[in-house]
């Protein structure tokens, strides 16, 4: 198989959302309810992509203003087509450099980010700046090395047909998405009151179709992956993949994705 790494594609808001964007939205929601962040806040939302976690704080947390900065310009169109609410703007912009004034939001969060900035540390300490004295910082990733289920069943497939794929597994690419390595990353921004939960949501998929057809949308390493494959190959993954998956009798297969988050204070 293909044992070089392809690139990360980020370019079809369309083909991400079935993907991870459905249940990105789920973990949106616990983690707001975690963070508690007080009505009429102004919140920053860094790597929106679609816009996912942007319109569930406009949902549920009933904020003064939501800006999402995103580097895709493909992705910031989706967002500012699917999120229609005078109090949110989206704009193309760096996570690392970001171009806003210091202490200007109560609230700064990143969805299914850090781990794709090739610098997280300086990521989240522009995060930390952007923040007023008092706000919080937080994030969450998803848990690639256990039980961020329906990738780890991908991964697992990758390695078996091809072990040398190994160094693609995003288990393996990810190491900050872990409890200690995302504690240090905020301690490191000089933030304080540092906590760390997991939070599990439910992934069920109606038949292997629904499971396996977000893999053919190209979006993020999984999907690059399949798409740099032949077909030949593709089909090879794709069966291993189907024996593996715990496939009830209805043909549903019920999973778990499992994202930790991370929240800080920024203080005086």
């Amino acid at each position: 198989m293909n044992q070089s790494q392809p690139k990360d594609a980020w370019a079809s808001g369309a083909a991400y959302e079935p993907y991870v964007g459905r249940w990105s939205r789920l973990v949106a929601r616990e983690f707001l309810a975690w963070l508690a962040v007080p009505p009429g806040s102004r919140w920053l939302d860094i790597g929106c992509g679609t816009g996912a976690l942007s319109q569930v704080i406009l949902d549920v947390a009933s904020p003064e203003k939501v800006k999402g900065i995103d580097p895709s310009e493909s992705y910031i169109a989706f967002a500012r087509e699917r999120v229609a609410d005078e109090r949110a703007s989206f704009a193309v912009g760096d996570a690392q450099a970001l171009a806003i004034d210091s202490a200007q939001y109560d609230a700064v969060v990143s969805g299914l980010v850090l781990n794709f900035v090739l610098q997280p540390g300086r990521a989240v300490t522009e995060m930390a700046r952007v923040v007023r004295p008092g706000g919080i910082v937080a994030a969450y990733v998803w848990d690639y090395a256990d039980q961020m289920q329906l990738m780890r069943y991908f991964w697992n497939a990758v390695v078996k047909v091809d072990p040398a794929a190994l160094n693609l597994d995003e288990g393996q690419r990810f190491p900050i998405c872990q409890p200690e390595a995302l504690t240090l990353l905020f301690l490191n921004a000089n933030l304080s009151d540092i906590e760390v939960r997991a939070i599990d949501v439910p992934t069920v998929f109606c038949d292997f179709d629904d499971y396996w057809t977000p893999f053919l949308g190209g979006q993020g390493p999984a999907p690059s992956y399949t798409m740099s494959l032949s077909e030949d190959q593709r089909i090879a993954l794709r069966e291993e993949i189907r024996t593996s998956l715990p496939i009830v009798t209805d043909g549903s297969i019920h999973l778990i994705a499992r994202a930790w988050a991370v929240r800080g204070v920024l203080h005086a």
